[in-house]
């Protein structure tokens, strides 16, 4: 049951970093998963570095620094794909 969690909570955690940065982003429902729980992976990390405590379990620190995490993963995926041009 721990994976499922993971991926829906990065899925959630992903749709709202998509939502908070502005612009257009080409991702599907995966790569949103992916993005989300990437940036949970990234900011628990931090924050349990910052804390000293553990990365698991679920707290609203936790929850804002996956947020952040994902937010950053966004802007830099949006960095290095750079903006897509359409070709007819």
């Amino acid at each position: 049951m721990g994976i499922i969690a993971w991926i829906v909570f990065g899925l959630i955690i992903g749709l709202i970093a998509r939502a908070i940065v502005p612009g257009r982003q080409g991702m599907g429902f995966v790569m949103t998963t992916i993005l989300g729980v990437a940036g949970s992976l990234i900011g628990g990390l931090a924050a349990s570095a910052l804390t000293g405590g553990t990365a698991t379990g679920f707290r609203t620190s936790g929850f804002i620094g996956s947020l952040i995490g994902a937010i950053v993963l966004l802007l830099v995926a949006g960095m290095v794909t750079g903006p897509r041009r359409r070709t007819v």
